[in-house]
């Protein structure tokens, strides 16, 4: 069956979720059912027909909403879903657990799909498995379109983008801010993150994947100039100011070097990118970036130790489907800079770019970057000379992206900086 000739346009995987039903509030409040053919997804029909009657209640512009149901461990009902649509937005995870059948599925209909994965030992799992099938079948795999890894991604490929129409040249060296945030944790987030270190303590492949900062990055191009993650406080080289590792780098610098490398390298074989946390000047910037750095040093010793990580699970962390309140995700925000550093004919230059939004960085704006990015391949609103593949947002979907992101109310800029900061 041809992609464009399905009953659905989109089908949102995984809706009476934490994130799944954020997502799903935000389509059928942003968009009618002139504009999308939506049905939601999951494997409980009560909860989903509770959604269902919730949603077009409150509503206008939807009079039905159609309910699809499967299973993970029905391949075959995932099959039937992905036949029936073009797009398939799945928030179901963890990934390495509930996802690989929905992608399989997805190849193998030639159905567009997009996730919320941060797990980077999955998504090379995926890449490696499925992407030249992806790449035949015409199917648009889009891994890690929420908080991981939009923002750093795509304003990575803005940033570089107007070096490239400035300056004739992009940046050799891009460093992503992890500026500000706030906002609650879900049991599904946790799960995911647990399920990674658990990967990692019993698969080689996993730790390979977590070590090599070209993980993602097709076979035979795994290696490169790029040393990976700052694991120290570093003095930055462009803010001049003291920074702390950023917890997201294992995931968001790979995403970035992958698309490097799916669009064949306009930024160039030597392009490095970092991703930090800003902590401010002088000795009180030190200090604090050694204290961040020793956190997440303990944080990730405990994680690594199966002993300690199982007490984390079961004590600390909350229980699959708890996440944050309603006050939580609209009370929180997030900002995050790029600079981006290059040199021109006629000398150095800065670009900055910047996204920021006014909800809850994992949730509230989550669901907003997952829902734009799915609005984008079922538009075919789209700036990339790939048409299938194991891809990133910045990569699949390109500058589109940013406008669907302002369209959701998120902030997306970018300009040129005075480089007196280099």
């Amino acid at each position: 069956m041809s992609n464009t000739n399905r009953t659905y346009d989109l089908v949102v995987w995984g809706a009476t979720g934490v994130a799944g039903r954020l997502v799903a509030e935000y389509l059928t409040e942003q968009y009618t059912s002139d504009d999308l053919s939506l049905a939601l997804g999951g494997r409980d029909e009560t909860r989903l027909g509770e959604l269902e009657a919730t949603l077009v209640t409150h509503r206008s512009g939807w009079e039905e909403l159609p309910v699809v149901i499967g299973d993970a461990t029905e391949p075959e009902s995932l099959r039937a879903i992905a036949e029936d649509t073009r797009v398939v937005c799945t928030t179901v995870g963890p990934y390495t657990t509930y996802g690989t059948p929905l992608v399989e599925a997805c190849v193998s209909a030639g159905t567009d799909y997009c996730d919320l994965t941060g797990e980077v030992n999955w998504v090379r799992e995926m890449i490696d498995r499925y992407h030249d099938d992806a790449v035949d079948a015409g199917a648009r795999i889009v891994h890690s379109c929420g908080f991981d890894s939009i923002p750093a991604d795509l304003a990575t490929l803005l940033a570089q983008s107007y070096a490239i129409d400035e300056f004739g040249t992009p940046c050799d060296l891009v460093r992503i801010y992890l500026e500000d945030g706030r906002g609650g944790v879900s049991g599904g987030t946790m799960s995911s993150v647990v399920e990674v270190f658990r990967a990692a303590s019993t698969d080689p492949l996993a730790r390979q994947t977590l070590r090599n900062p070209y993980s993602l990055a097709p076979p035979g191009e795994r290696d490169g100039v790029d040393p990976g993650a700052q694991s120290l406080p570093r003095k930055d080289p462009l803010r001049g100011e003291w920074t702390a590792p950023s917890p997201m780098a294992v995931v968001n610098e790979r995403v970035i070097r992958r698309s490097n490398a799916l669009l064949e390298y306009p930024w160039g074989r030597e392009f490095e990118c970092t991703e930090v946390a800003p902590v401010g000047p002088g000795l009180v910037g030190m200090m604090g970036a050694s204290a961040v750095t020793a956190g997440l040093g303990l944080t990730t010793g405990a994680l690594a130790f199966g002993p300690t990580r199982e007490a984390l699970r079961r004590f600390a962390f909350p229980e699959p489907g708890e996440g944050p309140t309603r006050e939580e995700i609209e009370n929180g925000y997030f900002r995050i800079c790029v600079l981006g550093r290059g040199t021109a004919t006629d000398g150095p230059f800065v670009v900055e770019s910047r996204i920021s939004a006014d909800r809850d960085p994992g949730y509230g704006a989550t669901a907003k970057m997952l829902s734009e990015a799915a609005m984008c391949l079922v538009n075919e609103d789209i700036d990339s000379p790939l048409a299938g593949g194991i891809l990133t947002p910045a990569a699949a979907i390109g500058g589109p992206l940013a406008d669907g992101l302002r369209r959701a109310g998120l902030m997306v800029e970018v300009s040129e900086r005075v480089p007196d900061q280099t």
